[in-house]
């Protein structure tokens, strides 16, 4: 290959001699291997796109050398690509050689016989450069949609941007170095490594920080994915002490999503109350044995053990990497806005939102399910109920939300008896929770 690509560059330069071109060919040494090394250091923007900083030395060619020399240089940046699958190698070849020469077509005809003034120069230069990116486009356009990898639209989103802050600038530096190079002396191509190489060496590093932000995201993932397997390995265990919780922990999970989702939260809210409702009795976990057990009414000193859960499980849950916030709501989840509740006597405002919605779903779904002790109440009691307690134990928009939800729910919604009241069934996505608690 390096035997081959050597040839090509000779042929290149005696090929430009043969033309008649009055300036020297062995610059073009230079550019070749400038356009080669370009090449090989690309930035990866998607799984189908990567960019390169190559179309610099093929511009220049193609405003100070002509069509063909122009049109070799793109041949030669795909030369180290060589084999299977060599369908698409002689695309890529073909894209590049076609690119190469018609951008140095566009240079000639903008340039004309009387083409050594900076203004042509910087015309032919800037006529080559859209021709350039913009055949370029539509020919990797049209190769993503017929090998059904992408679209013209994503591809434009993902280029866009790059050309837009990128091009202009290039096309003004090549110009004059074009200018320098054909006016004064052949020795200013020297000039040219210093912003090409520069230019390449931003891309490498965008490129390395890319990779670096890839590896960061798999990470935090990872983890993410980790610390919601050990929520549920805890609520699993949980469940094994008392069945009642996890078929409860899903339900005020649901509610509290649907409250949120009719108060206008945030996605991103909504998927963290979910999450919330779901672990929000976790701290029993940590109760004495047969508490949880206990077939009848618990006793005052038996009550205030139960009421240690919520700070139990805000200290479970903050061991657990990025659930601060998810501790700090399932912390106050027993709060009262009147300043009655536990374990801190918040107050009004003072209670995290999240808390005061996962608050009402938990006391009606405990309301209107059965229980050792009692049965299940109707839901138009439990409703009642809520609606007596506002403004004392609970917040009056999040009872007001939930009320609209219920009046026009079923009545398996309402009974918390639908198949998908489960906690088997509920799915957590670690993305919009990492949104919000990076704000804790």
């Amino acid at each position: 290959m390096a035997f081959l690509s050597v040839l090509l560059v000779i042929g290149l330069a005696v090929t430009t001699g043969f033309l008649g071109h009055s300036r020297s060919p062995w610059p073009l040494l230079g550019f070749a291997a400038l356009a080669l090394v370009a090449e090989r250091q690309t930035v990866r923007l998607t799984a189908n796109l990567q960019l390169s900083v190559a179309f610099l030395p093929l511009l220049f060619v193609a405003v100070v050398y002509g069509p063909l020399p122009a049109a070799l240089i793109g041949a030669i940046t795909v030369l180290p690509d060589f084999g299977r699958p060599f369908t698409r190698w002689a695309i890529w070849t073909s894209n590049r050689t076609l690119v190469g020469g018609l951008a140095g077509v566009a240079a000639l005809q903008v340039m004309g016989p009387e083409g050594n003034s900076f203004a042509r120069i910087l015309a032919a230069t800037s006529a080559a450069a859209v021709v350039d990116c913009g055949l370029d486009f539509v020919l990797n356009g049209t190769t993503l949609v017929l090998r059904g990898t992408g679209s013209i639209r994503a591809l434009a989103r993902t280029t866009g941007p790059v050309a837009l802050a990128g091009i202009p600038l290039y096309t003004c530096l090549v110009g004059m170095l074009a200018y320098t190079y054909t006016a004064f002396t052949p020795w200013s191509a020297a000039l040219f490594f210093v912003p090409a190489l520069a230019a390449q060496r931003l891309h490498v590093i965008l490129r390395e920080q890319q990779e670096a932000l890839g590896h960061l995201g798999e990470a935090n993932a990872s983890l993410e994915r980790a610390s919601l397997s050990f929520a549920s390995a805890l609520v699993a265990t949980l469940d094994a002490r008392d069945r009642y919780t996890a078929g409860h922990s899903a339900a005020v999970a649901i509610y509290s999503r649907d409250i949120a989702v009719r108060m206008g939260l945030s996605p991103e809210e909504q998927q963290l109350v979910h999450v919330c409702g779901l672990v929000h009795d976790i701290g029993k976990i940590g109760l004495p044995a047969g508490l949880l057990e206990k077939p009848g009414a618990l006793t005052l000193e038996e009550r205030r053990h139960m009421e240690e859960h919520s700070a139990i499980g805000e200290r479970i849950l903050s061991k657990v990497e990025n659930y601060a916030e998810i501790a700090r709501i399932v912390r106050h989840h027993h709060e009262r806005v009147d300043g009655l509740g536990y374990p801190d006597g918040l107050v009004d405002d003072g209670i995290p939102l999240l808390a005061r919605i996962i608050s009402v779903a938990d006391a009606y779904n405990a309301m209107t399910s059965d229980r050792p002790y009692r049965d299940a109440m109707p839901s138009r009691v439990a409703r009642l109920r809520l609606a007596q307690a506002v403004e004392s134990q609970f917040d009056t928009a999040v009872v007001a939300a939930f009320e609209a939800i219920l009046a026009s729910a079923l009545e398996e919604y309402r009974a918390g008896s639908r198949q998908d009241f489960s906690f088997a069934e509920q799915e957590i996505e670690p993305q919009p929770i990492r949104a919000i608690v990076g704000l804790g």
